[in-house]
């Protein structure tokens, strides 16, 4: 094994700790939060950036401004009812099972971030003439999967394209 495959292995055993030590809950809850901020952002932007012409001058600059506010603004509102619901969790006796598929959580975001990056940084560099990706034992068990995660990754795209 060389340096990747402790790269790759540190990422999955980081992701795990931290949603073993967040749960579940907040994991899935904190997930959906920054896809809802994206696509609020997304969506309305525009129509918040009509506000602004009197205080922000550029269009670019207008935009830019209008779209981060959103996304922002919609993760500091989803945090707090994120960390409200982590109270509920809590106060049910849920933790030890929610602290169980948090584990599983972790690891599963882990495995969808390593894939991301070792399907897409073959497009950036050219990673796969180096010795330490020729000679990594994970690489190629993780791209054995890879068209395959394409394919997830593309019905991904098309169901969020297909709503706005």
């Amino acid at each position: 094994m060389n340096w990747a495959d402790w790269a790759i292995l540190s990422v999955l055993g980081l992701s795990a700790l931290i949603s073993v030590i967040r749960g579940f809950v907040k994991e899935a809850v904190s997930l959906l939060i920054w896809v809802a901020a994206a696509v609020v952002a997304s969506v309305f932007y525009e129509r918040l950036a009509v506000w602004l012409v009197d205080l922000i001058d550029p269009a670019s600059l207008r935009l830019l401004v209008s779209w981060v506010g959103l996304f922002v603004a919609v993760l500091i509102v989803g945090g707090l009812v994120n960390f409200l619901l982590g109270h509920l969790v809590k106060a049910t006796g849920l933790s030890g099972t929610d602290r169980l598929l948090g584990l599983l959580f972790g690891v599963a975001r882990g495995l969808i971030i390593v894939m991301a990056v070792l399907i897409l940084l073959p497009g950036i560099l050219p990673v796969q003439q180096d010795d330490w990706w020729q000679q990594s034992v994970l690489i190629p068990e993780f791209l054995r999967f890879e068209s395959w995660a394409r394919d997830i990754g593309s019905s991904f795209v098309n169901f969020f394209k297909q709503l706005f």
